[in-house]
């Protein structure tokens, strides 16, 4: 491998991890970023799948740099929407993006893990990760631990821009973006598996085949 090659691949390395966990001021711009571009129609693409009502209490996990929650908020507009994120850098893009909104009380960002969220049980009608449950560490308990913040018949969305799919151009692309993050991939049917395990149904699978895209959806009886 030439030295450029090397190079290019520790960069895309480099910029793999500062999304799963953005960290100093290359990380703050990754969060900003994320608003934008692939991760925006990304997002776009999967709330078609759902319909948020007015009153709708969500929670954003892994909300990186704020516009997903921005965008839910001007939906929800009798409710109200959290953001949890692990990276300090992507707490303090999110909160600059949705200060006015903070300000109103309509929105509220934190410090957090997946793992162990800082919440009551049966508190949100609507959980959201937009390319995140890639990063989460133990994704069965993670999930479990989504199951016990939603409200009885609340929906969880997972979206991601990587998965087992059939195109095989992505998934090969896919495979190669998770062996340079370390983190798994999933085909559809291993989604609905660890869902099922977690305590979620009623799974829907949604797949942009094209882009590598899937979008999963999930309910809680």
């Amino acid at each position: 491998m030439s030295n450029f090659n090397r190079m290019d691949m520790g960069f895309r390395e480099y910029l793999i991890k500062q999304v799963g966990r953005p960290k100093g001021k290359a990380g703050k711009l990754i969060a900003r970023v994320m608003n934008i571009g692939l991760h925006k129609r990304l997002a776009k693409w999967s709330l078609k799948f759902i319909i948020i009502k007015p009153n709708f209490i969500i929670l954003d996990i892994g909300c990186g740099g704020g516009g997903n929650i921005k965008r839910m908020a001007e939906i929800a507009t009798d409710g109200k929407v959290f953001g949890v994120d692990i990276s300090e850098a992507s707490v303090e893009v999110s909160e600059k993006i949705n200060r006015k909104l903070i300000q109103k009380g309509r929105v509220e960002i934190k410090q957090a893990t997946v793992s162990k969220l800082p919440f009551n049980k049966g508190m949100f009608d609507l959980v959201t990760g937009f390319q995140a449950s890639l990063f989460w560490p133990d994704l069965v308990n993670d999930l479990k631990e989504i199951w016990r913040v939603l409200k009885p018949k609340g929906i969880l969305l997972l979206s991601n821009e990587v998965y087992k799919c059939k195109n095989e151009k992505m998934r090969k692309k896919a495979e190669n973006y998770s062996k340079l993050g370390n983190f798994s991939i999933h085909s559809p049917r291993e989604y609905e598996e660890l869902l099922i395990t977690a305590g979620f149904s009623e799974i829907q699978v949604y797949e942009k085949d094209d882009d590598g895209w899937i979008t999963v959806i999930a309910g809680k009886k």
